[in-house]
């Protein structure tokens, strides 16, 4: 786009709304594959002088033979570069071969070599060029692709706009990722058929915010456990029926106490109170799962979460969770007995803990008002009647008797929300000229209206970002923070300081990262900045062996993701050096965690920060189970994987990428031999020992971490080893091969455990704040930060060192920076 120019209007006709959808999606293709100007080749004269005259002749003397055109090494081909790095392909050569000319590895060590200043001059050249052509293209382009709302910014922006609660996000592709993150617009592609899926989004959105009913008859009632008709009982002796509650003895997932009275109706938020207490569990809470859902084998259930029930004296747990119509509740102790062993000793004789649940109250849907908030965003106060073809239900539909002042007004308002900006005659129009037309094939106005606000969604000025090159105005401004720190549009607030032209003032923005850092929204950034920076949102993609990892469960897996969060949450709201994610002396850690790393004297699912005792081994990122798991497959670590985890995740280091001739290794699970040995094999390959040099080592170190992040000193194994036995059980598995953590970093340094390893990496803090000021840049904008922008990035590097590396301190920096308030 160029500058000054604005997002395209979809031109709507009196067709159906699908068939605008699909017309609106092939103007916006046009758009998108036309409106984009490029950059001209950047091959000054100079330039293609200086290649010619000073890099060329280096290149021929000491690379041609190795990187000629013919057959040559790591399919890397001198003869494929010029002064034009205007081309992607050129352009990531170019960037491959300054990566090694800087790290040493080229030409490799034993060849010739050019002198130090020589190399260092062509460094310099490169460097140059890359700053040339990223500032030629952003002067034509901007540094951000015009980007659309990614599949959460979606249904958190429809969710706001709207005022309901709805799961859209399966109705639409999965989303592409770019630099490590699913929102860089470069990544973010359109088509028809994802048209089609925002117009179903769209309509489904608008069909639970429009009330065409009565208000739904409110549920408000408290089911007694103990009774028999209340709860879903096992033939096996596993509760005790007592007269006040039922207290459940097992965590058997088939013995899970289910409301079974309670199938509402109507979708809507419902609150639970639920009082439930600790039975014969020696003064330490009960913990209890609890899920929402319609509860069929083949049925989708979804994790309310997990609660704890204190020691005999009964305490009550209240929340407020949207249901489905027909969905229900249940409840399942975690940690008790198996059932097989209750029942054979029988209910009233066993001795251990159990959750006594005394009664569950129910209340909802819950509406202040009738019809409610999300309708009332809409029409206002225009008044309903019986929709004349349902004469025979209670349906009603919105009437009114001015009904294109009415339409105007409410699309005015509409508009202006879902555009997230103040918008014009123009802008309106469109929109109107459709409610028109749909009046004049006697459609009713709630109709027309409707079909209106479902183009509104699918216009471009909803589905995108509204950034044009240059400085951004108050209300891109606005959508950019909001869009960074909460994942969704901006609020009346900022909306209402972008319309006074204030936002922008350093100030105020600082005051509204403040309030937006503290808002509960900002769950949001946790959630989707820390599972795709640290790659948590794999945390699925396997699942530990069962022998070789029996204690492994889902409250703990829940347990590694939710310390993760509550770490970085910590650390961002208290302004924490930012050091910490290397290195720190406290946890965020509940009772399955702790056991989980050894740690003694917490219990239950709370979590709360705890202070690591020297000799842990823990504290910052890359000791935590969530991370460790995600870096190793389900029976097996790799130090490759986990190396290349941290060079790219906290140093900001990518790696090559492997030769397409070198094989991966096989883990060997019965324990014959050590992946050290098998590594040792591998970095004997030429072509692989200068990556694993760099790849290795900060593997090596979190070896002393199994496949869900326990400790080990020896690896556990199916085959060969000696037997293991824990509280007097005999493990399905086996104690195989000692451990050996300790390795060489590239330049020398050495380190024998993980605790030395962080010690080294801590050394430069500023690497650890530049690749985190990258990714969070990447993040917050769209996209990654190129060669142009490394002085400001040094620059901001340099104000948060004086700030002792705080991480809040860090997120302000970026928001008054530069890079964030322009396209």
């Amino acid at each position: 786009m160029a500058s000054g120019e604005s997002l395209p209007t979809l031109t709507l006709t009196q067709a159906s709304p699908r068939a605008s959808a699909l017309f609106g999606a092939m103007l916006l293709s046009v758009w998108l594959t036309s409106g984009q100007s490029h950059a001209a080749p950047l091959e000054a004269p100079s330039a293609t002088k200086d290649y010619e005259q000073k890099i060329r002749p280096v290149f021929a003397k000491y690379c041609v033979d190795c990187h000629g055109d013919d057959t040559p090494k790591r399919d890397f081909r001198i003869g494929g570069l010029s002064a034009d790095m205007t081309p992607p392909a050129i352009r990531s050569s170019w960037e491959k071969l300054l990566k090694h000319l800087k790290a040493g590895t080229m030409p490799p060590k034993g060849e010739p070599r050019p002198a130090e200043e020589e190399l260092q001059s062509i460094q310099e050249w490169i460097a140059a060029q890359f700053v040339a052509a990223d500032a030629a293209r952003r002067a034509a382009e901007g540094r951000v692709v015009l980007r659309r709302l990614n599949r959460v910014e979606y249904e958190n922006t429809v969710r706001d706009l709207l005022g309901v609660e709805t799961y859209l996000q399966d109705l639409l592709p999965p989303d592409a990722s770019a630099g490590g993150f699913d929102n860089v617009g470069e990544a973010l592609h359109t088509s028809s058929f994802l048209m089609e899926r925002y117009l179903e989004a769209a309509d489904k959105a608008l069909s639970l915010a429009i009330a065409n009913g009565p208000q739904p008859r409110v549920i408000k009632q408290r089911y007694r456990i103990h009774d028999e008709r209340t709860v879903k009982k096992p033939s096996e002796d596993v509760y005790l029926v007592r007269e006040d509650d039922v207290v459940s003895l097992t965590s058997s997932p088939w013995q899970s106490l289910q409301l079974n009275q309670f199938y509402p109706p109507d979708r809507g938020q419902y609150r639970f109170r639920i009082s439930a207490s600790g039975h014969q569990s020696a003064g330490k809470p009960v913990t209890y799962r609890l899920d929402a859902g319609l509860m069929l084998m083949t049925g989708r259930t979804n994790l309310v979460g997990y609660f704890d029930a204190p020691a005999d004296t009964p305490a009550v747990t209240e929340f407020i969770r949207p249901l489905e119509a027909r969905n229900t509740i249940r409840l399942l102790p975690y940690g008790l007995a198996a059932a097989q062993h209750v029942h054979k000793a029988g209910a009233k004789e066993w001795k251990g803990p159990g959750l006594a649940v005394q009664w569950i109250d129910v209340e909802g849907p819950l509406n202040d008002t009738w019809p409610p908030e999300s309708h009332r965003r809409i029409f206002g106060d225009l008044p309903q009647k019986p929709a004349p073809l349902y004469n025979q239900s209670q349906r009603v539909e919105v009437v009114s008797e001015s009904p294109l002042d009415d339409a105007e007004r409410i699309l005015r308002n509409f508009t202006q929300r879902a555009f997230r900006r103040a918008v014009t005659d123009e802008d309106v129009q469109p929109f109107l000229e459709l409610v028109k037309a749909k009046l004049a094939e006697q459609r009713s106005f709630e109709s027309a209206v409707r079909v209106a606000l479902s183009a509104v969604m699918i216009s471009p000025e909803f589905l995108f970002l509204r950034e044009v090159p240059g400085p951004l105005d108050d209300f891109a401004l606005a959508s950019r923070l909001s869009y960074f720190l909460w994942s969704t549009m901006p609020d009346a607030e900022l909306l209402a300081l972008a319309d006074q032209k204030k936002l922008g003032e350093p100030a105020t923005l600082r005051q509204q990262v403040e309030r937006m850092i503290q808002d509960s929204k900002a769950t949001a950034f946790t959630e989707n900045f820390v599972s795709q920076w640290l790659g948590l949102r794999e945390i699925d993609a396997t699942l530990p062996s069962h022998i070789l990892y029996p204690e492994f469960d889902d409250m703990l897996k829940a347990s590694m993701l939710r310390e993760t969060n509550l770490f970085f949450e910590e650390v961002l709201k208290n302004d924490l050096s930012l050091t910490n994610f290397v290195s720190s002396d406290f946890a965020m850690l509940n009772g399955r965690l702790a056991m989980h790393y050894g740690i003694p004297g917490v219990d239950g699912w709370e979590f709360r920060k705890i202070p690591l005792p020297p000799d842990s081994h823990r504290g910052g990122l890359l000791t935590m189970a969530s991370v460790l798991k995600v870096t190793a497959n389900g029976t097996s670590t790799s130090p490759v994987t986990r190396g290349v985890w941290v060079l790219e995740r906290i140093l900001g280091q990518r790696p090559p990428n492997p030769p397409d001739n070198v094989s991966a290794l096989e883990p060997d699970i019965r324990g014959a031999t050590t992946v050290r040995e098998q590594l040792a094999k591998h970095r004997e390959i030429e072509s692989c020992a200068s990556c694993h040099a760099q790849i290795d080592p900060p593997g090596f170190a979190l070896e002393s971490f199994d496949v869900i992040g326990g400790w080990r000193e020896n690896y556990r194994t199916s085959g060969n080893g000696k037997p293991v036995t824990v509280d007097g059980r005999r493990m399905p598995y086996l104690s195989g091969k000692p451990v050996e953590p300790g390795d060489v970093l590239p330049d020398g340094r050495r380190f024998s455990n993980i605790d030395d390893l962080k010690a080294l990496l801590l050394a430069d803090q500023d690497q650890i704040a530049r690749a985190l000021a990258i990714k969070l840049i990447t993040y917050a904008t769209g996209a990654a930060p190129d060669a142009a922008d490394q002085t400001q990035i040094d620059a901001l590097v340099a104000r948060v060192r004086a700030q002792n590396y705080g991480f809040r301190t860090l997120i302000h920096e970026i928001v008054q920076s530069e890079l964030f308030r322009t396209k």
